[in-house]
């Protein structure tokens, strides 16, 4: 029996090669400085932003092992966060609540909330953002995306339940809503806002039928073969190598 289950093994966050978890990294850092700053009442502009971009940028590529074909490859990059973050400045209201947390680690206890049943196991993840609004606070997520398109509820919904599952325990209160806020990297950056209504019943008896099913799995020692970025997290990563049918 794993100690935890952490949100990534769930729901996934980003793609896994690197022309997209690059930019998706460095827009995460920008977004994170953007809001914490906006916690403490201070309104950052997106050339302030991009300053801060370019003095911490060469550390930043070399703490997380980053490496380029070119000077040329490395400049195009940075213009493209450069302007992924712009995008986003330009499309975020400029009456946007103060956050109420940014980057913010939760962990719940995964007590069904139709049955009582203790499964003796927390849920951990990050959550992006969550905003306080006039009609109660709205969590938040961010991705990157290389095409503009309405990402299917259903691909995301596990993520966004486990985020509201966890929201509602430490806040003891529920969520006006979830948001998936898009940065689109076409040529002309692109930021899209999806909106999903607060969780319901049905979301959370789907929820814990994944977990039931997850944690059985490896009661019985069955570590079902799905490679994918998600494996860089997995503490049966080993097991599954092992696997063969």
């Amino acid at each position: 029996m794993p100690q935890e289950v952490r949100l990534p093994l769930l729901g996934g966050h980003q793609d896994a090669n690197d022309d997209q978890s690059i930019p998706w990294l460095c827009c995460s850092c920008r977004l994170e400085v953007l809001y914490r700053h906006r916690q403490l009442g201070i309104c950052l502009k997106a050339g302030d932003i991009s300053k801060r971009l370019l003095e911490s940028w060469a550390s930043m590529i070399d703490e997380e092992g980053m490496s380029f074909d070119s000077p040329a490859e490395e400049q195009t990059l940075q213009k493209q966060v450069v302007d992924l973050i712009g995008a986003y400045l330009a499309h975020v209201h400029a009456d946007e609540p103060r956050p109420l947390a940014v980057e913010a680690a939760l962990e719940a206890p995964l007590v069904d909330p139709m049955t009582g049943e203790d499964l003796g196991i927390p849920l951990v993840g990050i959550v992006d953002l969550i905003l306080d609004g006039h009609d109660g606070p709205t969590v938040i997520d961010f991705k990157t995306s290389a095409r503009s398109a309405e990402p299917l509820e259903i691909t995301h919904e596990i993520q966004l339940s486990s985020y509201a599952y966890m929201f509602r325990h430490v806040e003891q209160r529920q969520e006006a809503g979830l948001e998936i806020r898009s940065l689109i990297k076409t040529k002309s950056p692109k930021v899209e806002f999806h909106s999903y209504p607060a969780r319901t019943h049905a979301h959370f008896r789907r929820l814990f039928s994944v977990l039931r099913e997850y944690l059985d799995a490896l009661d019985a020692g069955r570590f079902n073969y799905r490679p994918g970025f998600n494996c860089a997290m997995c503490d049966f990563r080993e097991q599954c190598s092992k696997w063969a049918g």
